[in-house]
């Protein structure tokens, strides 16, 4: 006799992957077209034909731990190829961005960081913060003394980084809290669904094979595997090198001015200063590009999680790259505005970033180094 299993679907699951662009998931009449259309799906157990089913059943478990949904990078291959129009990128897409929530604590301010109406409250967040903070300790000036525009006569950089350093701090304890958790449940799915034999994740061997897997995602290698979307991969490339390019000229400066007591500005012939511009620049036209590119596919879903995070790259880079124009070209009173909107979204950037579509820069790594280490191909 076979065996019986008791499937309790989870409704308000289903209901959450409908609203965040998945609503298509019950068209799915598991004909398998998507997974055999994935380039880089996995030959064992392929996706996303099982999770389509999954979601469809509402098993939340079977899919917030599931690394197989980070593996897919919604190139687009099989929604463009499925009969039903059943969009199985889509619904994947919304699957990681309820397992963000899922692994981010706590869930409550993750539910603010999705929805459109809490913008305005998250936005006056780091406001509030900079002016009080900055009142009772003295290091925000509204009138700085001098000719010369100085950020730090306005700003000073002692409350930047008062400031920055312990959300840097909460960003990474909230990811650290967050991957242990997700590592723990895809590895217990793994063994649940025989994609690996190995009882306990080896930490050694799981750093060897994130060593492997740093080239693979530098090169974007998967993504250039897709056909229907390929030319993603530039843009992609260009807000993600953007970022790196700035993480870079932070840590530089923020060395230099605590260890050598070196205070800006910095000259513009600063070899560090041109790293910064040309990643600032690759960061606001590789936004500018995606968002081109979005809304020229009106039958893409994009949810809001997409559109903040676009969002917030462009202010990023245009609020960066105006703030060092406007103090080149002697506008005291925008170029100070435009450094405090600047430092505004930076915080958005570190608090909220464990919330936000950009979570999957390192769930994604984990997943796919996870792929590498339990010998996934």
């Amino acid at each position: 006799m076979a065996d019986r299993h008791l499937i309790e679907p989870d409704l308000e699951f289903i209901k959450n992957i409908r609203e965040l662009g998945g609503d298509t998931l019950k068209k799915c009449f598991q004909c398998a077209t998507c997974s055999v259309a994935c380039p880089i799906s996995p030959d064992n157990r392929p996706f996303p034909r099982k999770e389509m089913i999954a979601a469809s059943w509402g098993l939340k478990d079977r899919l917030v731990g599931n690394a197989d949904i980070w593996l897919c990078h919604n190139c687009g291959d099989c929604s463009t190829l499925c009969p039903r129009g059943a969009k199985p990128g889509d619904v994947l897409a919304a699957v990681r961005a309820q397992a963000v929530t899922e692994y981010a604590v706590p869930r409550s301010l993750g539910k603010m960081v999705n929805d459109p109406r809490q913008l305005p409250i998250l936005l006056a967040i780091p406001a509030a913060i900079f002016i009080v903070l900055g009142l009772i300790t003295g290091l925000l000036n509204f009138s700085p003394a001098g000719d010369e525009i100085v950020h730090s006569k306005f700003f000073s950089t002692w409350l930047v980084d008062m400031i920055m350093v312990p959300a840097s701090i909460w960003t990474a304890v909230i990811f650290a809290l967050g991957i242990k958790s997700f590592m723990n449940d895809i590895h217990q799915n793994a063994l649940a669904d025989g994609k690996t034999d190995k009882k306990t994740i080896e930490p050694i061997e799981f750093l060897k094979a994130l060593g492997r897997m740093i080239p693979v995602i530098l090169r974007h290698d998967k993504f250039n595997e897709c056909s229907e979307n390929r030319e993603r991969s530039t843009t992609h490339m260009m807000v993600f090198f953007g970022f790196v390019g700035l993480f870079i000229v932070t840590s530089i400066f923020f060395v230099v001015l605590y260890i050598f007591q070196i205070h800006g500005p910095y000259s513009q012939l600063n070899p560090v200063k041109w790293l910064g511009n040309v990643a600032g620049i690759s960061l606001v036209i590789g936004s500018l590009l995606m968002i081109k590119d979005r809304l020229a596919k009106p039958d893409q879903v994009s949810s809001y999680k997409d559109w903040s995070l676009l969002g917030l790259a462009l202010g990023l880079g245009l609020t960066g790259l105006l703030t060092e124009m406007t103090r080149l070209g002697g506008l005291a009173g925008f170029s100070y505005l435009l450094y405090f909107i600047h430092l505004m979204l930076v915080f958005c950037l570190f608090v909220y970033l464990p919330y936000s579509k950009l979570a999957h820069l390192v769930y994604r790594t984990v997943a796919l180094t996870y792929a590498e280490y339990s010998n996934r191909k």
